[in-house]
């Protein structure tokens, strides 16, 4: 699915998704990625799928100055048990676990209201 254009040029935003992947002011990124006003990063977690996210990939988004972030796992909502994401709670980060879909349209809502956003996307390994 596509989604509206940007508008600024520095502001980075998803400018469509689909199953496996995600587009990014018109880059297309099928790994598990982090989106942030830091820019996009390759998270840890890349290549590796939602069964396998630890603690330590949560403490890595907590190091951000973040208010929200917002985990996007794929065509269907799959919530993290409390035990991963306690880095979070600890750095006073707020975290939504949405699909895919929901976290680029929020996203881009949020950060283009200068929120402290980032954006967690889980993507299952091919094959």
């Amino acid at each position: 699915m596509k989604l509206h254009l940007n508008t600024d040029a520095n502001l980075l935003l998803f400018t469509g998704y689909g199953e496996n992947h995600v587009i990014i002011n018109g880059q297309w990124l099928e790994s598990g990625l982090l989106l942030s006003a830091r820019g996009i990063e390759i998270a840890p977690w890349a290549g590796h799928g939602f069964a396998a996210l630890t603690p330590a990939h949560f403490e890595w988004v907590a190091q951000r100055e973040l208010e929200i972030v917002l985990l996007g796992t794929g065509g269907r909502l799959r919530f993290p048990h409390p035990s991963l994401t306690r880095a979070l709670v600890e750095a006073h980060i707020g975290l939504e676990v949405m699909d895919v879909g929901a976290l680029c349209r929020t996203y881009n809502i949020l950060a283009s209201e200068g929120r402290k956003v980032a954006a967690a996307v889980v993507f299952e390994p091919a094959g």
